[in-house]
């Protein structure tokens, strides 16, 4: 079975589990959470957001361009919560390009994959 083709509530909880542990992961005092150095903490956004994309594209049945929109605004939202909450955690805008470049390889990782299976 496609995942494309599950029952939209089903596809919708599955995006809505990923977004939660997201949330949890950028949202959760410091101290909770194991300490990470700088490139570390990009490369977990990076991972993070192309998961999230990826998964979105990989459920998604229409408008693969809005995945990526909403992952950003999503990211963005994650960055201001951050930067207002106070708990040892800050918003950093370098945190939003570690975001886009996930973005981006889940939009390259999705496009090869269709090419190779369109091909096949």
């Amino acid at each position: 079975m496609h995942p494309d083709r599950l029952p939209r509530p089903l596809r919708l909880a599955l995006y809505a589990v990923a977004m939660l542990v997201l949330i949890y992961m950028s949202l959760a005092p410091q101290q909770d959470l194991p300490g990470v150095e700088l490139i570390w903490d990009k490369a977990e956004h990076a991972t993070a957001w192309l998961v999230l994309t990826g998964l979105g594209l990989i459920l998604s049945t229409r408008r693969k361009w809005a995945i990526g929109i909403f992952a950003f605004l999503f990211g963005v939202a994650i960055e201001v919560a951050q930067a207002n909450m106070g708990l040892g955690r800050n918003g950093d805008v370098r945190d939003l390009g570690a975001d886009l470049i996930g973005i981006g390889g889940a939009y390259v990782i999705w496009g090869v994959a269709r090419w190779v299976m369109e091909r096949r």
